[in-house]
């Protein structure tokens, strides 16, 4: 096994030219896993860790485009601000160790329903930037994650970054697990409140084949908020819509019984989860935020 380490993005990008089957090293939180239990065993991997232009960040036109290097720790340092939702699930992430060497750019490469950055980037309408040494092309989540551990990455390209919207009003991210830390999660949910817009996103998290949308109950939702007057009076939430949240975002999930849990516990799970950060978000946003 062949270990190349480019100095920068453009050596890492003919790298990947000349060796289309090869695969990208990030942090390793999840590549070193499965090297140690023989799970994998490429021919060639490439070591991005001392590519500068994946370690940056920037904003740009009301989004952030988060570098695909950029560190969970180095995250939550410098973005809580602008991605707060991400900012909660990146401390939710592993060990320090673990968020001082894990990727947001890695979570998406690895592609794990179970992936804790993913929901509130579904939530968001995050998009993901790939490139190769002959284009650059942005795509959505659900266009780039196609499958359990599948994405639509092409042979020969490399996740450069993340464009995040920049939060417009509260967010929210909770997952369940065996345990209270490092824990891959039995089932999480992510929310997003955007008052300019009167618009709720939402992103449920290993409970199903990839993160999905629960699309059904961010539009009964905000039609709610809509028709009641409640994004402009801050008023309470009453229990019915509560539940009713609850049970839109427990229909769209497409949970599995495995060893970490049944179908019917996730499903509970992320109805329960669903209420829970819904009232989270809107006391936030009642008490003035965003």
């Amino acid at each position: 096994m062949d270990v190349l380490q480019p100095k920068d993005l453009s050596e890492a990008l003919q790298t990947a030219a000349d060796h289309p089957d090869a695969v990208p090293l990030a942090g390793g939180t999840d590549l070193m896993v499965e090297l140690n239990f023989d799970m994998r065993r490429p021919d060639v991997i490439i070591d991005l860790t001392r590519v500068p232009e994946l370690q940056r960040w920037s904003r740009d036109d009301g989004s952030i485009r988060l570098g695909a290097g950029v560190t969970y720790t180095q995250l939550i340092a410098d973005l809580a601000a602008e991605l707060p939702g991400l900012a909660i699930a990146s401390r939710t992430v592993g060990s320090p160790q673990i968020r001082n060497r894990g990727t947001v750019g890695g979570n998406l490469g690895t592609a794990s329903p179970a992936g804790d950055a993913l929901p509130i980037l579904a939530a968001l309408n995050a998009k993901v930037e790939l490139a190769s040494q002959s284009e650059t092309r942005v795509v959505s989540l659900d266009e780039f994650i196609v499958g359990p551990k599948r994405t639509s990455l092409r042979p020969g390209e490399l996740i450069t970054a993340a464009v995040i919207p920049i939060a417009r009003g509260p967010q929210q991210f909770s997952k369940i697990g065996t345990r209270n830390a490092m824990v891959i999660a039995v089932a999480s949910f992510a929310i997003a409140l955007d008052p300019e817009a009167k618009s709720v996103g939402t992103g449920i998290g290993s409970a199903g084949p990839r993160t999905l949308r629960a699309t059904e109950a961010e539009e009964f939702i905000a039609g709610h908020l809509d028709e009641a007057y409640l994004w402009d009076t801050r008023g309470a939430i009453d229990e019915s819509s509560l539940k009713r949240f609850g049970e839109l975002v427990a229909t769209a999930a497409q949970p599995i019984d495995d060893v970490r849990g049944s179908a019917a516990y996730r499903r509970h799970a992320v109805s329960v989860m669903a209420r829970r950060t819904l009232t989270w978000t809107w006391d936030e946003y009642r008490r003035g935020g965003g």
